[in-house]
């Protein structure tokens, strides 16, 4: 009995005890909450009284108030680098003013606060104008060369790619590659104008493309040295640009505040891996280039000298861009925009772009396989196309035949031989006299004669055009391209041009 006493005062004293300190928190918890009052009530009181000197146009008195407030941790000091900003413009302390600006716009993303009219006393400061510079729109020569030439690349690459020519693929190649140092070129004029900030989807538009300089220009200088015909292997070559599409989606598919949040931070992820990665491929791709050029012109004799300056020229823009794209990003090791070696690089892709679009709009012979142009002869049978109407060639082997016939041409230029006849290039088609004579007057519109003559006379004027500033003599010239005699050469050539070979190299001095 006694022990069930003791046991029923225990548990009240427990009960009691529980009750004590449950009253005693809830009193510590009421008092913290009472001064967690009395602190915001302080604090809207003390902005009150800084926004009213403020008011009073009393700036340094207001600039105490208002840093008194960033070191209590008030919690909204955006609002109050807002008003240092224009009270240290107002009380004619730029520097100040400038520090206060850029945290306004660090944290509120907000670029054109830089523009603001309580700005405008402090507008001739160094520290002020720096600031404007990085953030406010703007419009200079630099910028503007680089749309202008963005933009002939992007109308030249255009051309190049949908124009119809004999070697399609070739063109295709130099206009993709053409056509995305274009595009690189107006986003840098995108970057220089600031207009990045407006933009924000922009970032990083022009990294998808990083890995894509090598593979078409190396593509290119294949497909016009050796006619190179595209494997499935070769798709691998875009592996490293599918593999930076599936790394880098996450970063495309931000919104456009989180995009400009990583501009106005100058906090680009994966910059410097970037920047490494593209080094690496313009490096392994410039090897590869220079291993095509050399062998080319060691094995090739006939590698003429327009075709040789052309692949050299691309090489050497090529690599100069390489060069100092290295240098930058190992001396600075992230992006820097607007630095010297920066814009050395962007100038080098300028003069490479605009070295392409002349050569190829102007002079497209360096670029394209020459067609040939039928002379005016009256040799021709109008009869021709009925010649041949109990033939047994079906209109499939004329086809493949007369592709073969141009291969031979353009390829393997067959027409060089001196001795070259008919038999030799029906023998070449592994087919018959009679079925060579029907492709070359069904297909070209000419005899046989007049076809290989065709071909003679339109390497010998590329020749005479390309050397035009060196002393040429022309029976070499017409022995180089399969004539006999100077005679017969220049027979020829009037027959077609209507002038004869010196009067064409004069034509130029003229």
């Amino acid at each position: 009995m006694r022990q069930t006493q003791l046991n029923l005062k225990s548990a009240y004293f427990q009960i009691l005890l529980l009750c004590f300190l449950f009253s005693s928190g809830l009193f510590a918890k009421n008092n913290n909450v009472i001064l967690a009052v009395d602190f915001i009530s302080d604090t809207a009181s003390a902005l009150a009284k800084a926004d009213t000197l403020f008011s009073s146009k009393k700036y340094d008195q207001a600039i105490s108030k208002y840093k008194a407030l960033l070191i209590d941790k008030h919690n909204d000091s955006i609002y109050i680098y807002k008003r240092l900003a224009f009270s240290y413009a107002k009380s004619d302390q730029p520097d100040e003013a400038s520090i206060f600006i850029e945290k306004y716009i660090l944290g509120t993303l907000d670029v054109s606060f830089v523009n603001h009219s309580y700005f405008d006393p402090i507008k001739r400061n160094n520290n002020f104008r720096i600031l404007q510079k990085k953030y406010q729109r703007k419009i200079n020569g630099w910028a503007l060369f680089c749309l202008y030439v963005g933009f002939i690349g992007v109308f030249i690459s255009t051309i190049l790619i949908f124009k119809p020519t004999k070697d399609r693929i070739a063109n295709l190649l130099i206009g993709c590659f053409l056509l995305l140092h274009s595009f690189f070129i107006l986003r840098v004029s995108i970057l220089i104008t600031n207009y990045e900030f407006y933009l924000p989807h922009t970032l990083y538009i022009s990294a998808s493309f990083s890995f894509l300089y090598g593979p078409f220009i190396y593509f290119y200088f294949k497909r016009i040295n050796e006619q190179y015909q595209f494997r499935k292997v070769d798709i691998l070559h875009l592996l490293p640009t599918f593999l930076f599409l599936i790394f880098i989606m996450p970063v495309y598919s931000l919104s456009s505040y989180e995009k400009l949040y990583m501009i106005v931070h100058n906090a680009r992820p994966y910059a410097v891996l970037i920047m490494i990665m593209k080094l690496i491929s313009l490096m392994i791709y410039g090897s590869l280039l220079v291993v095509k050029y050399f062998n080319k012109r060691k094995k090739d004799k006939t590698f003429n000298k327009s075709k040789k300056n052309w692949q050299r020229n691309l090489i050497i823009f090529y690599s100069l861009y390489a060069l100092f794209y290295g240098t930058y990003t190992f001396i600075f090791k992230k992006y820097e925009m607007g630095s010297l070696l920066f814009n050395l690089q962007i100038f080098l892709m300028t003069l490479l772009v605009l070295y392409i679009s002349y050569n190829t709009f102007f002079n497209l012979a360096l670029v394209r396989d020459k067609k040939v142009k039928p002379l005016k002869t009256d040799s021709i049978d109008k009869s021709d196309t009925f010649k041949y109407s109990s033939s047994s060639l079906t209109s499939e082997l004329s086809i493949e035949l007369k592709d073969k016939l141009v291969r031979l041409m353009d390829k393997e230029k067959v027409y060089r031989n001196n001795d070259i006849t008919l038999q030799k290039i029906a023998d070449l088609l592994n087919t018959n006299r009679h079925n060579t004579s029907q492709i070359i007057n069904e297909h070209f519109g000419l005899n046989f004669f007049d076809l290989i003559n065709s071909y003679r006379i339109n390497e010998a004027m590329s020749i005479l055009k390309n050397n035009r500033s060196e002393v040429v003599n022309i029976i070499d010239v017409a022995y180089e391209v399969g004539f006999n005699n100077k005679v017969t050469f220049n027979k020829s050539f009037k027959k077609y041009n209507r002038i004869t070979p010196s009067e064409y190299l004069r034509s130029f001095s003229v």
